[in-house]
């Protein structure tokens, strides 16, 4: 396998197809019909985040939920097309292949950068947008070109890459790496990590989007947001603190927040109820 062919027991498979797009070969998740809603995963997930939330929105909605590039099963990008307007814009693309206009966007972590960066860019603009746990606003601003240069120099070795996939492959080092997130990530959940930390091209492109990541610019255009923005908050998140989306709330004039107690950075994965029902509650609110 190259490593982009899906396992046979990959979640939800009978969903999956591969879409050439932006130079990219994609693997996207599609089900259901009905207003488009489109799903965009965290730094190192892929579609499978989604399986949990994408099972009952389907009932009322036509759920996309694409691999990001690098990352699942979808083809490596040069590192251009890994900062966030080079994603937006691969994304733009491949959404007018499939035909799809985005009534809401639902982004978790760096997936909610991704979709205000698509409305502030003009591609689409869709009747909200949903932010799990969204990292929106810049970790550290002193650290952040430190660390940018170190993810460019990791993501270049394939040494570093190969040992990280190879010590990620045990069950134990990825439940441990998950819990630090402060979740309880389900079985089929841990499984799916395992398999994609496991792959050297996979890890490589987690870094690669870190390397090329820059929030400064779109910190300094969130004001302009044309969209709703509903940002819903987990507790117990050790990855992008609670913090972030009160500060987020306060900033942007359209915002929402609503927090849940109890739940870490992979909240979604581990109560997908919860999430499903604000943005059904969402939709009713703006008519769909």
């Amino acid at each position: 396998m190259t490593g982009y062919e899906l396992p046979g027991d990959w979640p939800d498979a009978a969903t999956s197809r591969f879409v050439d797009a932006a130079g990219l070969r994609w693997h996207v998740q599609v089900r259901g019909t009905g207003p488009d809603v489109l799903l965009l995963h965290g730094t190192g997930a892929s579609s499978h985040s989604w399986v949990p939330m994408a099972r009952l929105l389907e009932r009322n909605f036509r759920v996309i939920a694409p691999d990001l590039p690098g990352q699942g099963f979808t083809q490596l990008a040069p590192a251009q097309q890994c900062s966030l307007a080079g994603m937006a814009q691969a994304i733009a693309a491949l959404l007018d292949v499939l035909g799809a206009e985005p009534e809401l966007i639902v982004g978790h972590s760096a997936g909610a950068a991704i979709a205000a960066t698509l409305c502030l860019r003009g591609s689409f603009d869709p009747k909200a947008i949903v932010s799990i746990n969204g990292a929106m606003l810049p970790f550290g601003r002193a650290a952040a070109p430190v660390f940018s240069k170190a993810a460019q120099l990791l993501a270049a070795s394939p040494v570093f890459t190969q040992l990280v996939a190879l010590h990620a492959v045990p069950r134990k080092p990825v439940e441990r790496m998950l819990r630090q997130t402060g979740s309880k990530t389900p079985p089929e959940m841990v499984r799916c990590y395992r398999e994609l930390l496991g792959k050297p091209r996979h890890v490589a492109a987690t870094l690669r989007m870190m390397a090329n990541w820059d929030l400064a610019q779109l910190e300094g255009n969130l004001d302009r947001l044309n969209p709703a923005l509903c940002l819903l908050v987990c507790d117990k998140d050790s990855v992008v603190l609670p913090a972030q989306g009160e500060e987020l709330a306060r900033r942007v004039p359209q915002a929402q927040l609503h927090r849940i107690d109890g739940l870490g950075h992979l909240g979604h994965e581990e109560h997908p109820r919860w999430f499903v029902d604000q943005v059904n509650a969402l939709a009713k609110a703006q008519g769909l």
